[in-house]
């Protein structure tokens, strides 16, 4: 099961939703700093764990407006959600970001161009860092995962700002010293 499979099926399974609600959701919590859920595929995945019986669909009126498909976890769901989260929990998952290869690559660039782009990167992680803790301030009490997440989150977003900082520094005196 993808992240954004089980990140879906776990909004469905905490109480039944239409797609709509769901992408509400995703937005509130901030989801999208740890998975990638687009708002065009929400409905593909529902589809999806429907189609693997994961979930179930339901037209319901909206007392104003077209009907809404809500969809419930079925029993299979439940489970496959059980033993996602299970996953997700126990297991570290590798990570492949862009900045590892960037990297990897550094010596295309001259040590100028190096730290001029890394500083970029740290604007734009210092940025992230803020939109995302204004938006948990915004919030009213979350459940503590919810809270977990937000915080989980932030520190890997000030560490790497703390990589960063550590990292141009040693750049800097690395071309002083040329």
């Amino acid at each position: 099961m993808t992240n954004a499979e089980l990140a879906v099926l776990s909004l469905v399974a905490e109480q039944p939703r239409h797609g709509y609600e769901i992408e509400q959701v995703i937005e509130q919590r901030g989801m999208r700093e740890w998975t990638e859920v687009g708002f065009s595929s929400i409905y593909y995945l529902l589809k999806k764990l429907e189609r693997e019986e994961l979930i179930k669909g339901r037209l319901e009126e909206t007392g104003r407006g077209p009907a809404r498909k809500v969809y419930h976890t079925t029993a299979a769901g439940a489970e496959a959600l059980r033993a996602g989260v299970l996953q997700a929990l126990s297991v570290p998952q590798r990570g492949y970001p862009q900045l590892q290869l960037g990297l990897a690559c550094w010596p295309a660039l001259s040590l100028a161009q190096g730290v001029a782009a890394l500083r970029q990167y740290r604007a734009a992680l210092s940025e992230r860092l803020s939109l995302l803790q204004s938006k948990r301030h915004d919030q009213s009490a979350l459940p503590d995962f919810v809270d977990a997440m937000f915080e989980h989150s932030v520190a890997l977003l000030k560490a790497e700002l703390a990589w960063a900082d550590q990292f141009i520094a040693r750049m800097e005196e690395r071309d002083e010293q040329a």
